[in-house]
């Protein structure tokens, strides 16, 4: 077989979608592919089981219905059906209503711009969406409280000072119980108390019904509250109210957007493989990993409009892959790490060691294939900026090929809402076809869980020891104030050093020779 035959082997095309995608560096030859039909088969049907319904935590009971989002139509009961199409239909109604002034500010400021809190799933999925799709002539402006870091939300802050009666604010937690979403929401109601302003006439929320934040919002007179089902995941979140609200508001197209991934999730119900691109890339997963995982994949869109894929998509595929046990119970340490940012950035960065470093990577290229709206002038040998990127994809695919390096290659035709949506949608059932041929649930998450408990934990122990140092009114070291609260000496010494940092009631006495005895007690200025 000559190499031209060999290449269109390995490319996949879908007329209807206008989405390619090319195998050929994976090492997926016809052979292996054979050899793993009857594992793929078995991967398929229970992903055709999980879009049916079947309880997917069983730890929690719960289903996994994100593909519903995006085709009521396949959810396994009419209540459910009839609560998606409802849920849009109220995003889709408020937004208008939004935008033409209907639902403004407490004096009257017509909404122009939008503070998103949320965290995780809440928020890198639309994130990446506004930021793909954004234009300067979107209905309104997006800002993301993403974080519980007080620099980075007064930077927020700052941006809309101005406008504070014409900014409306988005507070995104499922449960409602999420520390730092709830400490995004603490910081904008102070936000909109400075400026005088009820935080309730300026603010909705997308959470679950019953949780706290939802009766919070009940009780205070938010100006609307969406849903949050427990069977949608926060990293599979983006086509529900989390997303779909504040891009409507900024003005994406959410019908295109939630289009393009139903689509392209009917290309990934196709039972032959070759033809099924989420399939064919799960398998290049599996192929490179060995089905252990351990190795990197590394994303590089080149498109600026893209540069917070591979941000996005750390969540989506480490949290559902990183995992220790596996469905019997059995310790597998499973995962794919996710790195990347944007081409050609990354060639002046950490590409080198992609070509020339260890073999535990492996490249996924996404090429769009326009440029830019109109025509682009010609920069030099005959060729536009466009020409140029378009060259050092290829040729960074070529250089890495030939230095033993796998890679693949996701091309569509532009960034639309449609494209996107197809985007997301084949990394979100690449995860469950790759999970399933793995033996492992993707959607738990119980080492993230384990992490939020201890900083509660921690939380108090700052307190307590705040609390014995006003109350003792005498210098103690971190081993000292340890063993009154009978607690960790490092966490106390660690804690104290950020709380000295930033309450004026207490103070530092720094051991120049030897930090780790250094004395904390109550400021002599306070």
């Amino acid at each position: 077989m000559d190499d031209w035959t060999m290449f269109a082997n390995t490319v996949l095309y879908s007329p209807a979608t206008k989405l390619m995608m090319e195998w050929g560096g994976m090492d997926l030859n016809d052979d292996y592919i054979f050899s793993m039909e009857r594992k793929m088969n078995t991967a398929l049907k229970g992903m055709a089981e999980l879009e049916a319904g079947a309880i997917a935590n069983p730890d929690e009971g719960r289903m996994v219905g994100h593909y519903w989002l995006r085709a009521p139509e396949k959810a396994p009961t009419q209540e459910l059906r009839e609560a998606i199409v409802t849920c849009l239909d109220r995003v889709k109604a408020f937004a208008a209503d939004v935008h033409s002034g209907k639902i403004h500010g407490e004096k009257g400021g017509k909404f122009k711009y939008a503070l998103v809190g949320g965290i995780g799933g809440s928020s890198l999925g639309p994130l990446f969406v506004s930021k793909a799709l954004g234009t300067p002539r979107d209905e309104m402006k997006l800002f993301f409280l993403d974080n519980t870091d007080p620099a980075g939300m007064d930077a927020v802050f700052q941006a809309v000072d101005d406008h504070a009666d014409e900014t409306l604010t988005i507070i995104i937690s499922k449960s409602g119980g999420t520390i730092e979403t709830r400490n995004c929401q603490m910081e904008a109601k102070g936000f909109y108390a400075r400026h005088g302003l009820s935080f309730a006439k300026h603010a909705v929320t997308v959470t679950g019904e019953g949780s706290k934040l939802d009766k919070t919002a009940q009780e205070e007179g938010w100006i609307q509250r969406f849903p949050m089902w427990d069977w949608v995941g926060g990293r599979t979140s983006v086509m529900s109210a989390v997303g779909l609200l504040p891009l409507a508001l900024q003005g994406i197209d959410i019908d295109g957007f939630l289009k393009g991934a139903a689509d392209c999730d009917e290309l990934g119900r196709c039972a032959n493989i070759l033809e099924n691109p989420a399939a064919m890339m799960a398998l290049a997963w599996y192929r490179v990993s060995g089905g252990k995982g351990g190795v990197t994949q590394v994303v590089l869109p080149y498109k600026d409009s893209l540069d917070l894929l591979a941000k996005y998509l750390q969540q989506l595929v480490m949290e559902s892959l990183g995992k220790e046990l596996d469905l019997e119970g059995n310790t597998v340490h499973q995962g794919l790490a996710v790195m990347g940012n944007k081409g050609t950035s990354d060639q002046h960065s950490y590409v080198q060691q992609l070509v020339g470093g260890p073999d535990n990577i492996f490249v996924i290229f996404v090429q769009v294939l326009k440029d830019r709206e109109g025509d682009s002038v010609c920069v030099g040998e005959e060729s536009t900026s466009g020409d140029y990127l378009n060259a050092f994809m290829l040729g960074t695919k070529k250089n890495l090929e030939d230095h033993g390096k796998k890679t693949m290659t996701v091309t569509v035709p532009c960034v639309s809402a449609y494209n996107v949506g197809q985007l997301i949608a084949i990394w979100e059932r690449a995860v469950g076809i790759y999970a399933n041929l793995i033996n492992i649930n993707a959607y738990h998450q119980p080492a993230v869980e384990y992490g939020k408990k201890c900083a509660g934990v921690l939380i108090d122990v700052k307190n307590r020891a705040r609390d014995l140092l006003l109350r003792e009114g005498k210098p103690m070291t971190a081993p000292e104030i340890a063993e009154a609260l009978d607690a960790d000496a490092q966490d106390v010494f660690r804690l104290m050093l950020h709380l000295c940092a930033n309450d004026s009631a207490l103070t530092m006495n720094v051991d120049e020779d030897d930090v780790t005895n250094s004395t904390f007690e109550v400021s002599k200025k306070a």
